[in-house]
């Protein structure tokens, strides 16, 4: 998969930007606050529907304008492709794929795949389940458009669900028939999104082992494990149906607990992957070299999942991660990324060997 171009309107500081790009690397350079980082913003929002920077779609229309406007033409091994992404002050964004209107934004995900790498992953080790659950939920989004829908529908029901909790609390009449029947049903929707989640960690894993030991020398061996809230064997989470029959008895025997915390304390909001190195936990005793490598290592292991599920690989993005790097770490990465698109942000391409040089000043990009 390839991303051929992009025209940009109103979006952070660019007024206008038509950007295209080579089918390798290519490489934004400028210094800081010109522009690179909003381009790559723009080409992942075009891909996922959201922004890796902000939850506040208005905060990327730029400062004056009433609207936003993001057009990519990409390529698959079958045919040229283009997804427009229109953002309006206090309405809701409009989508074309193809020209053709979608109305969800779970309808476009997984057409244009990419991967983002930026600083904040170098941190995807030690930080908290949420980063981890939020690695997760991106990558398998984009291979199966079944795992988003059955996202949506979960955090729907878990924030229906909260609510009579919190409500219960203070009135238990408002506990009524309800309670089960939203219990079964995020039940359900954790058992089939935990089955994508266990299935996707288990691929994932082998690459993460591979990448580690080619840059550690083969001298620690990594491994990730599903930890699923229902504490069930990970590989009992295969078993769709016994684990949401797991999750029926954990959120119908034991509401008075969940009333008093005012909040559901099973299902998938709770997962978390354990990562290890040589069986200990990496997040208390891996250095933070090893967290870093582990970090790259999960990245790359994203793209090679995506290219494994499609036959071709997704587009690479990213923003400022050679200048986190060890010369090492560098030269490694720049070898994994010589078959595949990249499009790379930095201050400084001095050790990014080959590429498209693409000049960034003030929202503006030349060759």
């Amino acid at each position: 998969m390839e991303c051929n171009r992009i025209a940009i309107r109103n979006f952070r500081n660019i007024e206008y930007a038509d950007v295209s790009f080579d089918p390798g690397v290519n490489i934004l350079v400028g210094a800081n606050a010109q522009g690179k980082t909003n381009l790559l913003e723009a080409i992942g929002f075009a891909a996922i529907g959201k922004s890796f920077r902000t939850v506040h779609e208005e905060e990327m229309i730029r400062f004056g304008a009433d609207c936003a406007e993001v057009s990519v033409d990409f390529s698959d091994a079958s045919r040229k492709q283009n997804i427009t992404v229109r953002m309006m002050k206090g309405r809701r964004r409009h989508i074309e794929h193809n020209k053709i209107k979608i109305s969800r934004v779970s309808d476009v995900v997984g057409i244009f795949r990419t991967v983002l790498f930026c600083p904040e992953h170098l941190s995807l080790i030690k930080d908290g389940p949420g980063e981890r659950r939020n690695y997760l939920d991106v990558a398998i989004s984009q291979l199966y458009p079944i795992y988003l829908k059955s996202l949506q529908r979960y955090n729907q029901i878990l924030k229906q669900r909260n609510q009579l909790l919190r409500d219960a609390e203070k009135d238990r009449s408002t506990l009524d028939a309800t309670a089960e029947l939203w219990s079964l049903q995020l039940a359900h929707e954790a058992a089939v999104i935990a089955r994508y989640r266990k299935d996707y960690i288990d691929k994932a894993s082998r690459v993460v082992e591979k990448c580690f030991q080619e840059m550690t020398g083969e001298r620690e061996t990594p491994t990730m494990t599903y930890l699923g809230s229902s504490k069930q064997e990970p590989d009992a989470y295969a078993d769709v149906e016994e684990t949401e029959r797991v999750y029926q008895k954990l959120l119908t025997e034991n509401l008075e607990r969940e009333i008093a915390a005012g909040s559901t304390l099973w299902g998938i909001h709770k997962d978390d992957i354990e990562i290890a190195v040589n069986g200990r936990p990496a997040r208390m005793f891996a250095s933070q070299g090893q967290q870093r490598s582990l970090a790259l290592a999960m990245k790359l292991a994203e793209g090679e999942v995506s290219a494994s599920v499609f036959g071709e690989n997704p587009v690479f993005l990213f923003d400022d991660v050679f200048s986190e790097l060890d010369t090492a770490r560098r030269n490694y990465l720049s070898g994994k990324i010589r078959d595949r698109q990249v499009i790379i942000t930095t201050c400084e391409p001095s050790g990014i060997a080959g590429g498209k040089l693409i000049r960034v000043e003030n929202g503006t990009y030349n060759d």
